[in-house]
C-alpha cells in the first residue's frame, strides 16, 4: 500500500544535531561501540572454554585470590545481584569457585578453585595477545588517558544528582 504521507519531522531542542550526527556523536552509542568492537576481540577466548563473558569477569575479580562476598562482586563485575546469582551456581557446578565460610552468615563469600585459577591463568595468557594489539593500535599513553577518563566519567557521572 503505498502513502503520500510526508515523514513526520521532529523537533530538537536547540543545539542539539539531528539524523545522522545526532546517533554518530552520541555518548552512550560511542561508548556502546567501543564496548561490542573490543570485547569481539576477547570473546573467543571465553568461547573457547564455555564460559561466559560475566562469568570471565567473575574470574578476574577472583583471580587476586581474596574471597569477595556478592556485593563486591556485582560491584566489581557490573552484573545485577539476580544474574550473579546464576552465574556463581554456574561456576561452582563446573568447579571453578567454592564458598568460603564466614563469621557474618549473611555474607555469601567465594573463591577460586584451583581448576578456576588455572582456567583464569590460562585466559589471561590467551587474551594478552588481543591486549598487546589493541595497546600497541591505540598507542599505551593514550590506553591510560583513555581508561583515567573513563573512570574519571564514572566517578562524575555517579556524584551528579539523580535525574527523574
Amino acid at each position: 500500500m503505498k502513502t503520500d504521507a510526508e515523514p513526520v519531522k521532529h523537533s530538537l531542542p536547540e543545539g542539539v544535531p539531528s539524523g545522522k550526527e545526532y546517533y554518530e556523536r552520541s555518548l552512550t552509542v560511542a561508548l556502546l561501540r567501543a564496548r561490542e568492537s573490543t570485547m569481539r576481540r576477547f570473546k573467543k577466548y571465553a568461547d573457547a572454554h564455555n564460559l561466559s563473558l560475566p562469568q570471565w569477569r567473575v574470574l578476574r575479580a577472583l583471580a587476586d585470590g581474596d574471597p569477595l562476598d556478592a556485593g563486591t562482586l556485582c560491584q566489581r563485575c557490573v552484573i545485577l545481584p539476580p544474574s550473579l546469582t546464576r552465574i556463581l551456581r554456574a561456576m561452582s557446578e563446573r568447579g571453578l569457585i567454592q564458598g568460603v565460610s564466614c563469621q557474618d552468615a549473611r555474607r555469601h563469600m567465594v573463591t577460586l578453585t584451583p581448576a578456576g585459577q588455572a582456567l583464569f591463568e590460562t585466559l589471561v595468557g590467551q587474551s594478552e595477545i588481543s591486549r598487546k594489539e589493541i595497546d600497541a593500535a591505540f598507542g599505551p599513553e593514550r590506553m591510560q588517558t583513555l581508561l583515567d577518563m573513563l573512570n574519571e566519567l564514572r566517578d562524575l557521572t555517579e556524584a551528579l544528582p539523580a535525574s527523574d
